[in-house]
């Protein structure tokens, strides 16, 4: 038998999601109803909001939020390079257009305001900010930033629920549950904002913009429906919610057990393996999402990534700079973000997830120190 592995990121699942499901499939009921509900009502109050929207994913959360403040064909949407590619797929979807900003540095790989200010245009609309690895971007530079511009602020919130203060300063935030996030329906997400209107907006988009939900019609509260608007099949189900309020009441506790393992992470490679940086000073306000480091320059990192799986530790990169992809060199040739992409090329994401232990992390920094030599 090998040896046992590591893995980057297991989700937090037992009994109490089990006992979940059951129960929604006991119920006879599948489709977007009353646990839906109570999920968006349990979201909004951990993030001190009145109202959230469950949607299908991030993704769709992401798309919404554009969709509802007119974001559309003539228009450009600020966004980074260093984010999973649906952040700057939903601009697309949209008919707008995606300008790449470069990130403030390997040690805050967070979009840059400097460079953002050179890229706007009479044509910029709005700017998603990607709360890196669970690390919040300073919202209150960015509100003082968009006022200056009249631009729309949409915090793309994947990797940060829990959160303090998100969607405060913002004009609407789109959080992911999937299966590697610090809580998860498998697929699913939520938009949460102060706006009410906006908020109705995306509640009617994500269900094709019908005025009344079957649930409604199938208690016989409404009889039929009204479409007033282009909406899309965006709806959470009831399993997915379900799976959700079994696991929002742990997500602190997680969250908190995520910074205590990466406070050892640090304390660790400072000690052993000091080539290395971690991003973000070690007081920064976190989710925890991701264990990013930074490698020696030069590093063949698939050698490294190789020998750690050789040793049983998974590992991965976050991410591939959006530019960099085939379909976005044919869209926009000629991007060059320089800090960008020493910070993607240098980057390795080590395991983090609540079912670790110091142990183990132990075992993963002197594994990557002889790696590095």
């Amino acid at each position: 038998m090998g040896k046992k592995i590591i893995s980057l990121a297991d989700p937090a699942l037992g009994d109490e999601e089990k006992q979940s499901l059951t129960e929604v499939i006991d119920s006879g009921w599948l489709t977007m109803g009353e646990r839906v509900r109570r999920f968006e009502c349990e979201f909004a109050k951990m993030h001190e909001m009145e109202e959230a929207v469950a949607v299908s994913s991030c993704t769709a959360g992401l798309h919404l939020c554009l969709a509802a403040l007119g974001i559309g064909p003539g228009d450009e949407v600020l966004v980074p390079s260093l984010t999973f590619v649906a952040t700057v797929n939903a601009v697309l979807y949209t008919g707008a257009r995606p300008v790449f900003v470069d990130i403030e540095s390997i040690h805050c790989p967070h979009i840059s305001i400097e460079d953002a200010r050179k890229k706007v245009t009479e044509k910029t609309k709005a700017v998603i900010l990607m709360h890196y690895g669970g690390y919040l971007v300073d919202m209150t530079r960015w509100s003082n930033f968009s006022k200056e511009f009249g631009l729309f602020i949409i915090e793309d919130a994947a990797h940060a629920p829990g959160g303090k203060g998100i969607g405060q300063k913002s004009h609407g935030a789109a959080f992911s549950f999937f299966t590697n996030k610090n809580m998860t329906t498998a697929e699913g997400g939520m938009v949460i904002s102060k706006n009410r209107e906006f908020l109705s907006k995306v509640r009617s988009m994500r269900s094709h913009g019908m005025t009344t939900l079957t649930l409604e019609r199938y208690k016989g509260h409404a009889y039929s429906y009204d479409v007033t608007m282009l909406g899309y099949n965006y709806r959470m189900d009831e399993l997915r919610a379900a799976l959700g309020l079994s696991q929002i009441g742990r997500l602190e506790k997680w969250n908190e057990k995520r910074r205590h393992l990466s406070d050892h992470y640090r304390f660790l490679i400072n000690k052993l393996c000091s080539q290395v940086q971690v991003p973000f000073n070690s007081d920064w306000p976190t989710c925890a999402h991701l264990m990013a480091v930074i490698l020696p320059d030069n590093t063949d990192r698939n050698h490294i990534m190789q020998k750690l799986r050789d040793e049983g530790i998974q590992s991965s990169i976050h991410y591939p700079p959006i530019h960099g992809f085939s379909h976005y060199r044919r869209l926009f040739p000629d991007i060059r973000l320089p800090i960008t992409e020493e910070f993607c090329n240098r980057e390795l994401t080590l395991p983090l997830h609540p079912g670790l232990d110091k142990t183990s992390i132990e075992y993963i920094i002197r594994t990557l120190s002889s790696c590095l030599g």
